[in-house]
C-alpha cells in the first residue's frame, strides 16, 4: 500500500465529473488535470481529438506534469515514444483502447518496466450491436429491400431469416462474448475460438482453440473476428480460410484489420462467394480511396468507431477506480493488466 499520495495525470479529455470521480475514490489520490492542454474532443469519449498548438510556457507546463505522475489515465499525447524518459516516476498506464497493444509497441514501450491496463471490456456492448446489426442487415435481406423501394419495384419474394444459422467467433473475449449473447436471443449457436483450451460454456456451444479453426470453418455461417491483433493473428484469416466458409456467409470483423487479408476478402466478396462482410476495422486506416470497399454493394463500413458511444468515458473510469482502489491497497491483481509476451 502506498505511504503517500499517489499523483494520477489525466492525459486525455474527460467530462468533469468523471475527474471528480477518480479524485474522490481515495483521499491518497491527487488527480492533475487541464484539459486546455490535451487535444479538442471531436465527440464524448474522443481520446485522441484535434491537437493543440500549446505555447512554450503550455509546453512547459504539461512536461512539469508529465515528470511528476505515478499513475497515467491514457497514453502522452505529444512524444508517447518518450514516455519512459519525461515520466520518470511512472508506475502505471491505464489505457483507453481494449486492444493496446499497437499502440504501445509504436511508442517503444514493449517490455517497459511499466504496468499498462488496458479497456478490455468497455467497448463489449457497443460492438456486440454494431456486429449483430450488421449481420441482421445481410441476413434479413435488406439490402434488396433498400434497392427495391429506391428503384420503386414492388415484389414479393422469399427472404432469409438468421434463426437456426451457427456463428464462428474468433476471440471468445468479452467483445465475442457478448456477440455470442446477442446471437443467442436470435436461435443462433456459436464456436468460440480462444488461444488457449478452456470448457465450453454459456454462451459459447463450443469453445476452440486457435489452431483448430480450419475444423470449424465449413459449418460456420457467420465468420465474426473479435481477438486482438498479435504476431500469431496477422493474417490469420486469408484466402484458404474464405474459400472454406459455406457459400453465402457473412463475415464480420470488430476486431483489428490486419487480422483478415483484405485482398482475400475482397476478391470473395467480389465473387458473390461471401453474403456480405460487416467491419468495423479495416487493414490500412483511413481506407485507402482506391479501396474497392469503398463501392461494394455487399459490405458494411465503420471507420474504426462503432464504440464511440457516450457511455465510454463513464465504463473507462469505473474501470480505472476499481483498478485504482486495487493498486493503492497492494493486494489484488489490476482488472485487464496487459501481458508483455501475449501482445494483449
Amino acid at each position: 500500500m502506498p505511504d503517500k499520495c499517489v499523483d494520477v495525470l489525466v492525459a486525455s479529455y474527460l467530462e468533469q465529473d468523471l475527474v471528480d470521480r477518480i479524485a474522490d475514490s481515495d483521499p491518497r489520490v491527487r488527480v492533475s488535470y487541464a484539459p486546455e492542454l490535451l487535444p479538442r474532443p471531436r465527440w464524448h469519449s474522443d481520446h485522441v481529438g484535434v491537437p493543440r498548438e500549446l505555447t512554450a510556457g503550455e509546453h512547459d507546463r504539461w512536461t512539469s506534469m508529465l515528470r511528476t505522475a505515478d499513475v497515467m489515465f491514457d497514453f502522452d499525447w505529444r512524444h508517447p515514444e518518450r514516455t519512459l524518459e519525461q515520466s520518470p516516476n511512472l508506475h502505471w498506464i491505464q489505457a483507453t483502447s481494449a486492444g493496446a497493444g499497437q499502440l504501445i509497441e509504436r511508442f517503444g514501450l514493449s517490455h517497459a518496466p511499466l504496468t499498462v491496463t488496458t479497456a478490455a471490456g468497455v467497448h463489449a456492448d457497443p460492438l456486440a450491436e454494431f456486429a449483430l446489426a450488421g449481420i441482421l442487415h445481410f441476413a434479413r435481406g435488406l439490402p434488396r429491400l433498400v434497392a427495391d423501394r429506391r428503384d420503386r419495384t414492388w415484389r414479393k419474394q422469399a427472404t432469409t431469416e438468421l434463426a437456426g444459422r451457427h456463428a464462428l467467433i474468433v476471440g471468445a473475449g468479452k467483445i465475442g462474448s457478448r456477440t455470442a449473447e446477442l446471437l443467442r436471443c436470435f436461435s443462433v449457436t456459436a464456436t468460440g475460438v480462444a488461444r488457449t483450451p478452456r470448457p465450453a460454456g454459456a454462451p459459447f456451444d463450443v469453445v476452440t482453440t486457435t489452431d483448430r479453426i480450419a475444423e470449424h470453418l465449413p459449418t460456420a455461417d457467420i465468420l465474426v473476428v473479435s481477438c486482438a491483433l498479435t504476431e500469431h493473428t496477422r493474417g490469420l484469416i486469408g484466402r484458404r480460410e474464405l474459400a472454406a466458409l459455406p457459400d453465402g456467409a457473412l463475415v464480420v470483423n470488430v476486431g483489428r484489420g490486419p487480422v483478415v487479408d483484405e485482398d482475400a476478402l475482397v476478391e470473395a466478396l467480389s465473387a458473390g462467394r461471401l453474403g456480405g462482410a460487416v467491419l468495423d476495422v479495416t487493414s490500412t486506416e483511413p481506407l485507402r480511396e482506391d479501396s474497392p470497399l469503398w463501392s461494394a454493394d455487399n459490405v458494411i463500413l465503420s471507420p474504426h468507431s462503432a464504440a464511440n458511444v457516450p457511455s465510454e468515458n463513464g465504463k473507462i473510469v469505473d474501470l480505472f477506480v476499481e483498478n485504482l482502489g486495487r493498486y493503492l491497497s497492494g493486494d489484488a491483481a489490476l482488472i485487464n493488466e496487459f501481458d508483455f509476451d501475449a501482445g494483449y
